[in-house]
C-alpha cells in the first residue's frame, strides 16, 4: 500500500495550500453503497439536523445472544466525509451480527468541535434505550477515533453510562502535534503531514485552542474510561501521541491494549492488507468480550 499512498493520499496534506483547498471543496454526498444496502438492513434519519445510518444483519440474533451495539466515528481529518473503506470496516462489524450507528457529524470549515455534542448524545441516549452500555461499544478511526474519546471523557458531564468498550484505530488524538517524536516518524508515514493536517486542525478547533481535551482528548480526564483497545502503525503520524495516550490511561486505572505493526500505516485495520485482516479479528474479539 505503501507506493499507492504516497501517490494519492500524500499530497493531499503535503502544503498548506492544498489542505485548503480539501477544506473548502463541496462536502459530496456519501450514503452506504450498493453493496451494504444489497446484503444488509440499513436505515436512515436525520438527527438534529445530521444523517445517521444503522446498519445491521438482516437476519437477527438468536433470541439466546444478546443484542449489541457500535457507534461508528469514521476518520477524515474532520474535513472529508466518510468513505468506502469505512463502509466496509461498518460491514465486518454487522456481519459479526453488531449493530452499527453511523452518525455523518457536521465536517469543517462549516462545522467545529462544538456541533457534536448535539448529535452524539441524543444518539448514544437512543442505543441505551434497547440496548444496555455494557454491550455498547465507541469506535472511531483517526478524527473519529479522536472525537470518540473526546465524547467518552463528556459522558459523565451529560449524566450518561459509559458504554462496555472503546475501539480507537489510529486516533488524532492532539491536534497540537508538538510531539518532538513526532518529527521522525513523519518521515517514514506514506501518508499524513502535519503541515496540511494544521489547516483541519484549525478549522475544527474554530478558536479553541489546540490543547483543549474538546479538540484534544489526549488532555482530558482518562480515569472511568472503559476497556479500550488501539492500534497504530510504527509509520503512522499520530503513534507517538498513541503511545503517550496508553501510558496516561494506565496511570489513570485504565484497561488499555495498544496493538502496534511494525511498519504499520495510519488506519492500517481498514486496508487490504494482512496486518489489517489481523486487526479486524481482534476487533470482533474484543467486543465479543463484552
Amino acid at each position: 500500500m505503501t507506493p499507492y499512498l504516497r501517490l494519492t493520499r500524500k499530497p493531499l496534506t503535503a502544503t498548506a495550500g492544498r489542505a485548503e483547498k480539501r477544506l473548502t471543496a463541496p462536502k459530496r454526498p456519501s450514503p452506504p453503497p450498493r453493496r451494504l444496502r444489497g446484503g444488509f438492513r440499513v436505515d436512515e434519519r436525520t438527527l438534529n439536523g445530521f444523517t445517521c445510518y444503522s446498519v445491521q444483519p438482516r437476519d437477527p440474533r438468536p433470541a439466546s445472544a444478546s443484542a449489541s451495539a457500535v457507534m461508528y466515528l469514521h476518520g477524515g481529518a474532520y474535513t472529508s466525509p466518510i468513505a468506502g473503506w469505512h463502509w466496509r470496516f461498518i460491514a465486518g462489524l454487522a456481519a459479526a451480527g453488531h449493530r452499527v450507528e453511523v452518525p455523518l457529524y457536521g465536517l469543517a470549515p462549516r462545522y467545529s468541535h462544538r456541533d457534536t455534542t448535539a448529535l452524539l448524545a441524543p444518539l448514544y441516549q437512543s442505543i441505551l434505550a434497547d440496548i444496555p452500555p455494557e454491550r455498547v461499544a465507541l469506535a472511531g478511526d483517526s478524527a473519529g477515533g479522536g472525537l470518540a474519546l473526546a465524547f467518552a471523557q463528556q459522558l459523565p458531564a451529560l449524566s450518561l453510562p459509559a458504554p462496555g468498550r472503546m475501539v480507537l484505530l489510529s486516533p488524532w488524538v492532539d491536534l497540537a502535534m508538538e510531539n518532538p517524536e513526532l518529527d521522525e516518524v513523519e518521515k517514514h508515514d506514506p501518508w499524513l503531514s502535519r503541515t496540511g493536517l494544521r489547516v483541519s486542525a484549525r478549522a475544527w478547533a474554530s478558536g479553541t485552542p489546540l490543547t483543549d481535551p474538546r479538540v484534544s482528548p489526549l488532555y482530558g480526564g482518562l480515569a472511568g474510561l472503559p476497556p479500550t483497545l488501539l492500534f497504530a502503525g510504527t509509520r503512522d503520524l499520530p503513534y507517538p501521541d498513541i503511545r503517550k495516550l496508553e501510558t496516561r490511561m494506565r496511570a489513570a486505572g485504565g484497561q488499555v491494549s495498544l496493538q502496534v505493526a511494525d511498519g504499520g500505516v495510519h488506519v492500517y485495520p481498514l486496508l487490504p492488507v494482512p496486518e489489517g485482516r489481523k486487526a479486524r479479528k481482534q476487533v470482533l474479539g474484543f467486543l465479543e468480550e463484552a
